[in-house]
């Protein structure tokens, strides 16, 4: 533990010595607003500002160390470029690192981590922590290094580079937040329509298990007047599967928990939608196909049933995906009427045999077999099937110089409780 501490010690003051050296190297991009002043307006608080939000540090040992680090870094190339002895440079640049100091340390004062889901907010906040201390930093420049006395109009210039400074770079770091956040909503959506269909499978199968546990009860009536021993053993087998099901009710609780917590939500069609097409197109990406993706909806409405819809597209979609050889065509598209939604899946891909496509939809159906001639499960049209039937709704296949299914729901019940 001690040893794991003392790594992590290590490694974040590593990412603090790379900060401040970003920092001082990105300094050097700057514009010198005032004459004869030593004070300049570069990106090094843009990359301090931008590492600290995406890469919590310690705060005000990095603000310490950039000042530091800035400092030495604009003596040392001050001399190398002989602008000025290493000692007079060293001098003139303490109000410069001062600046990082007390940026690190006002970032500190307003919890830049507890802010960060408020962008507006943040970046007010941080326009007044960088514009007090770019003040301090020109009054401590004129006091101690220049007679140039500060004036209303440089006072507010600070000002103005401060707000769209401050307000720039929260809004590269909310887009990339955001971004990632949609990510991980995408991944979680697919994730949990994934337990959707499992969930709707677990409790068709604790169905058939009250149903064979019954069967074997009353085999065990039967033989319990004809052979004892035989009766014995049926009610055993009955307690077995009995048992087997309380472990399948107790799994099945914890889905459901899972599933009712996330049909709080609602979703858009049209994100839905691209969902689908990003998840596949990485998908195709990976099995070295080149597929072009098509989306189409000729109405946008909030659905509560995400889960069943991405269940239904995803599966249909990922088929469409394996039945193109190397290249070709998935359109996916959403029309709505006054009463039903029509889901289409069209691929250009090797097509159905017409003499199959009655039993397509059959449990352990498949013409899917991996490189050692293993078959897949075949139970993925029938899990469509099984959604489709639980929302009201029918399911077709055309296959000819395209395959297309296309699964109509009533409407009611995609936008009941719709938001």
């Amino acid at each position: 533990m001690e040893q794991a501490k003392s790594m992590n010690y290590r490694y974040d003051y590593l990412l603090i010595f790379i900060v401040a050296i970003l920092t001082a190297i990105a300094s050097e991009v700057k514009v010198i607003p005032f004459e004869g002043a030593p004070f300049r307006i570069g990106l090094g608080t843009v990359i301090f500002l931008l590492v600290v939000l995406i890469r919590p540090l310690p705060l005000i040992h990095t603000g310490c160390i950039t000042g530091i680090v800035v400092v030495l870094f604009r003596a040392l190339l001050d001399e190398l470029l002989l602008i000025s002895s290493f000692s007079v440079s060293l001098i003139s640049h303490i109000p410069a690192g001062l600046f990082y100091i007390l940026f690190a340390i006002g970032l500190s004062i307003i919890k830049l981590e507890k802010n960060k889901s408020k962008p507006f907010l943040l970046a007010s906040l941080v326009t007044i922590v960088e514009f007090v201390s770019n003040f301090v930093e020109q009054l401590t420049t004129t006091l101690f290094i220049t007679d140039i006395s500060v004036t209303i109009k440089e006072v507010a210039l600070l000002l103005l580079v401060a707000i769209i400074r401050s307000f720039f770079v929260i809004g590269i770091y909310s887009t990339i937040t955001v971004k990632e956040q949609k990510r991980q909503m995408q991944q979680l959506l697919n994730f949990i329509s994934t337990l959707y269909v499992e969930a709707l499978y677990l409790k068709k199968s604790m169905n058939e298990i009250e149903h064979i546990t019954a069967n074997s009860y009353s085999l065990y009536e039967q033989l319990k007047k004809i052979d004892p021993l035989l009766s014995i053993k049926a009610i055993s087998i009955a307690q077995e599967i009995h048992e087997v099901k309380k472990d399948e009710q107790r799994i099945y609780a914890g889905l459901s928990k899972i599933l009712k917590m996330e049909q709080l939500d609602a979703y858009f069609i049209s994100d839905l939608l691209q969902y689908v097409k990003e998840a596949n197109e990485k998908y195709s990406e990976m099995l070295n196909k080149k597929i072009q993706f098509k989306v189409s909806y000729n109405q946008d409405f909030y659905t509560k049933q995400h889960l069943p819809l991405l269940a239904l597209m995803n599966n249909l979609v990922a088929n469409a995906v394996e039945a193109i050889e190397e290249e070709g065509t998935i359109h996916i598209a959403i029309n709505t009427s006054k009463d039903f939604t029509t889901i289409t899946v069209e691929d250009t891909g090797i097509g159905i045999p017409k003499n199959l496509i009655p039993v397509i939809f059959d449990p352990g159906y498949t013409t899917k077999f991996n490189s050692e001639g293993v078959p897949s499960t075949g139970i993925g049209l029938s899990h469509v099937q099984a959604i489709v039937h639980k929302l009201n709704g029918s399911i077709d296949v055309i296959s000819n110089e395209t395959t297309t299914f296309s699964i109509k729901l009533p409407l009611n019940i995609l936008q009941k409780g719709e938001s």
